[in-house]
């Protein structure tokens, strides 16, 4: 860990110190080497500590692969759920959050109202959008790849798949623009406390602004589609609400509110930090360009590799044993995905880079009755978002200008910008799509 940082609450250094002494090692995600490159520490971690009890959070967490996806899979032995001692019983649950029996009445209906067939239907328009966003900066040899095309890409299409009306969607834009400070860096910078920066702050108060705002337009889409329904999930969802085990007004707003912000911020960090991955690796760029069968394995690699969702919390239900560590009913886990993702028990050469690896499965969609509902249009949008990249740019590097840098978060990983040179491909042609 580099010398205190004088944003960092003293009060974070002795707990930090405590911890050292005790195993060795330590868990400090807002470390900027941590942030920069989280993978050699987390290697640290695992081998030194494969269930770490941080005297900086209270909580246990959790490093090897067999025991992150057991927990996944476990949701009777560990809840995703609030504690059960602290539940406010009055509050309105949601899948991400819940645990049976409302999350799999939720998790039913969000799956009648958008199956694989409606994502699966979104490639045309996907493919068509990503062109478009790149026709922005078609006279430009060097442009922001995160802000022209990895970050408004998911949201323009989970917009057209949902409803969402178009002559709105710069707010749908701008509610997503500040996803990561909402799970990214509020719970663990702010409500920790371990920081005092007025830009933390000031983040904040932009997510405040444009979530009221998209919250407003939201209600308003609803009343909309039930006085006059169309053929969307809006009004899918909206009809559900006359079942017996429908939607409550309030479930209905937040299912929507799911369905259109949860995975967008993941999937432009995931398109983010695929493209790094590649461009820090070129031999693996030009064998995408001579075998393009192997984007879509590429796309599973990249989550693999360096996943856009580091981090998923449990509670313990009962007293149990983790890695060897006594862990008492009650207590908080938190599961790093990133370092499950790298365990070399369950991958040979894990940090190497590698899209024809005979193991694919990772973790970073979750397992079990938790696995992510939208896991196959991120793949999709991965997909189609590489496959354009190659087809209009014979060449692609790093600008250096100024360098890549990754966001300040925990839960989440992307880079805050990633800026690109590119030598167009004498053989695009826009009639291709």
């Amino acid at each position: 860990m580099r010398s205190p940082d004088s944003s960092i609450d003293p009060s974070v250094y002795p707990r930090l110190a405590e911890d050292w002494r005790h195993y060795g090692v330590v868990w400090w995600p807002l470390d900027s080497c941590y942030i920069n490159n989280p993978y050699p520490h987390l290697r640290r971690l695992r081998e030194a500590a494969p269930c770490y009890h941080s005297s900086l959070t209270g909580e246990y967490l959790v490093t090897r692969y067999r025991e992150v996806e057991r927990i996944l899979r476990d949701f009777k032995g560990f809840s995703k759920g609030p504690n059960p001692d602290t539940r406010n019983k009055g509050k309105i649950l949601m899948m991400v959050g819940d645990d049976p029996p409302d999350h799999t009445r939720l998790r039913r209906l969000a799956s009648q109202a958008v199956t694989p067939g409606h994502m699966d239907q979104m490639e045309d328009y996907a493919r068509a959008t990503a062109h478009r966003l790149l026709d922005q900066v078609a006279d430009q040899d060097v442009f922001d790849w995160m802000s022209v095309l990895a970050r408004p890409l998911p949201v323009l299409v989970v917009g057209r798949m949902v409803g969402w009306p178009e002559e709105d969607m710069e707010i749908l834009v701008n509610r997503s623009a500040v996803a990561n400070y909402e799970i990214g860096v509020e719970p663990y910078v702010l409500n920790q406390r371990w920081i005092r920066n007025p830009a933390c702050l000031k983040k904040q108060r932009q997510w405040v602004r444009a979530n009221m705002r998209f919250l407003r337009r939201l209600v308003r889409l609803v009343a909309e589609r039930r006085s006059d329904p169309q053929d969307d999930v809006v009004s899918r969802i909206v009809e559900g609400q006359h079942r017996d085990d429908g939607l409550t007004q309030g479930e209905t707003v937040d299912m929507l509110k799911l369905l259109l912000l949860v995975g967008n911020s993941s999937v432009s960090n995931q398109i983010g930090n695929g493209l790094l991955a590649l461009l820090r690796h070129p031999e693996k760029m030009q064998l995408l360009r001579e075998r393009p069968d192997l984007i879509a394995d590429a796309v599973e690699e990249f989550m693999r590799y360096d996943s856009s969702f580091q981090l998923s919390h449990r509670n313990v239900v009962e007293d149990t044993e983790i890695a060897g560590t006594p862990v008492p009913a009650g207590s908080s886990l938190k599961l790093l995905i990133g370092a499950a993702n790298r365990d070399p028990e369950q991958y040979k050469r894990p940090d190497e880079l590698d899209f024809i690896r005979p193991n694919k499965r990772h973790v970073t969609f979750g397992r079990g009755i938790h696995h992510c509902l939208g896991a196959r249009l991120a793949r999709l949008e991965a997909r189609v978002a590489f496959e354009v990249l190659l087809e209009r740019f014979a060449e692609v590097q790093l600008s250096g200008d100024p360098p890549p840098a990754f966001a300040r978060m925990v839960v989440k990983r992307g880079p805050e910008h990633l800026r690109v040179r590119v030598r167009k491909s004498v053989t695009y042609s826009r009639r291709s799509w």
